[in-house]
């Protein structure tokens, strides 16, 4: 069994999330409560408390997020349970990226806590957002999207999750008007999605070169679990510009079918999704394999003891 762990980004959040793990696990707590220490924010408190609107705010939500899953692998640690290969969707490579120990702890959190600044402040002006397209091929997806561009709404493809689903990102307008005909064109269905930004695209060009800057003071360690990157779909090597590929992670699009493949090709059986939402579990059963996979995820108490009774079955 080879086991490869999957980490949600931005999007992916909802009230209360974790919150049953966290009251169980001290070794969960330990973690909220670093990150307090680090960034001075109350994770438990945006995450737990329902009427606490700053959790879908990016320079919150990514914290949360990130916590959450940084949380559930000490549980997992806890249990001799550990991935071959990681990797995360937009915010979830950085979870990826500290779990593999590329960052320190302490940088880890302060440069995620950097970036969601960043791309919360510096965010261009404007009625942005985000559409999942669901059941087009990847090329009709492009050609939607340049067509509604053509009146001049800026609309672009920014997330490739698996075959059938392409994530768009733009001005609102522009999204909608995508969204329009990539159902004349035969989409299944379109989602927009809880977000706040035209994250992936050029318009967050801003925020990405201030995080260069961050990135570049950081003291990057040997990781000792491999991380397939977003960019390209391609395993981190050691000796990577880290700094300049982070950056470009910010306004490029994610090929997160690639990141997939890559595990399947370097036979990855088992897949844990760690973090809210199940999405990512999804993403895996949409890919074309031969060989039988196991697929988990776990983002409560009920989802942890079933996977953790799969596993400790197999060994």
């Amino acid at each position: 069994m080879k086991i490869g762990f999957l980490f949600p980004g931005q999007g992916a959040q909802f009230s209360g999330m974790g919150k049953d793990l966290y009251e169980k696990y001290e070794c969960m707590r330990d973690i909220y409560n670093r990150v307090k220490e680090i960034t001075g924010i109350d994770v438990a408190e945006i995450s737990f408390n329902e009427s606490d609107e700053r959790l879908n705010q990016t320079k919150y939500t990514q914290i949360c997020v990130l916590t959450m899953s940084l949380g559930i692998t000490e549980i997992l640690k806890t249990e001799g349970i550990n991935a071959e290969y990681s990797a995360g969707l937009s915010l979830g490579e950085y979870t990826a990226l500290i779990y593999s120990h590329l960052f320190n702890f302490d940088d880890g959190i302060k440069i995620v806590e950097k970036r969601g600044k960043f791309m919360n402040d510096f965010a261009p002006d404007g009625e942005w957002a985000m559409a999942a397209i669901i059941g087009l091929d990847d090329e009709i997806v492009q050609n939607v999207c340049k067509d509604a561009s053509l009146d001049g709404d800026f609309v672009v493809p920014v997330n490739y999750n698996c075959p059938g689903q392409v994530v768009i990102s733009g001005e609102l307008t522009g999204v909608q008007k995508a969204g329009e005909l990539a159902k004349q064109a035969g989409a299944r269905k379109v989602i927009f999605l809880n977000t706040s930004g035209p994250f992936h695209t050029e318009k967050l060009a801003e925020s990405a070169n201030l995080l260069e800057k961050e990135l570049k003071k950081i003291n990057y360690q040997n990781m000792d679990c491999k991380v397939v990157k977003n960019f390209d779909g391609e395993i981190y090597k050691q000796d990577d510009n880290f700094s300049s590929i982070l950056m470009k992670h910010i306004i490029s699009p994610v090929r997160f079918s690639k990141c997939l493949q890559t595990m399947l090709d370097n036979g990855v059986d088992t897949f844990i999704e760690i973090g809210p939402g199940k999405s990512l579990s999804g993403f895996v059963k949409r890919m074309k394999t031969e060989k039988d996979i196991n697929i988990f995820n776990i983002c409560d108490k009920e989802s942890l003891e079933k996977t953790l009774n799969f596993l400790k079955g197999e060994r």
